[in-house]
């Protein structure tokens, strides 16, 4: 694997990021599913949010990156909205990465919580989270085993939400 390089994210990078949603989850997804995916990743979030946001790229293109924020109603919280890893780097730390460098920029910032969500047919997602340090919030039912919190991005569209504390940088 050839050397990747963190940077913040660029509106510029909207259009490639898309494509790499639609291609890389083109493999468990049909077609237009991997496009609806897409779709949660509006170029607003990179006009908006590029400094908050993460890519790691290789002289190849982007093969790894995190959308997230800070909480515009409160000074501390932090929100990780997208995150997108090339299937042939995944399990490798690149998500843990990305992660670490929210967290770091974040707490830098006067943060002192990040959160997230998934949905819980993700299990993958869900142990990513743990293991990275997340703590799972009591929900109002449990699926497969798991808190989630109903119809939270709408009718049956529940999710599992997350928290984790960081530490404030001096």
């Amino acid at each position: 694997m050839s050397e990747m390089t963190l940077r913040r994210a660029h509106v510029s990078d909207h259009g490639t990021i898309v494509q790499c949603v639609r291609s890389w989850w083109g493999d468990s997804r049909t077609p237009e599913q991997a496009r609806e995916l897409s779709r949660l990743v509006p170029r607003l979030f990179l006009q908006f949010f590029s400094g908050t946001s993460l890519v790691l790229e290789d002289e190849d293109g982007i093969k790894a990156f995190l959308v997230g924020f800070h909480a515009a109603d409160n000074d501390d919280e932090a929100y990780i909205h997208f995150v997108g890893v090339d299937p042939q780097l995944r399990g490798q730390g690149v998500g843990g990465r990305l992660y670490t460098a929210f967290f770091q920029r974040a707490a830098e910032a006067g943060r002192r919580e990040v959160r997230a969500i998934t949905s819980p047919a993700n299990t993958g997602s869900v142990a990513f989270h743990r293991a990275m340090g997340f703590t799972v919030e009591p929900g109002d039912q449990e699926v497969g085993g798991v808190p989630v919190h109903s119809d939270y991005d709408g009718p049956g569209q529940h999710r599992v939400c997350f928290h984790r504390r960081i530490a404030l940088q001096p």
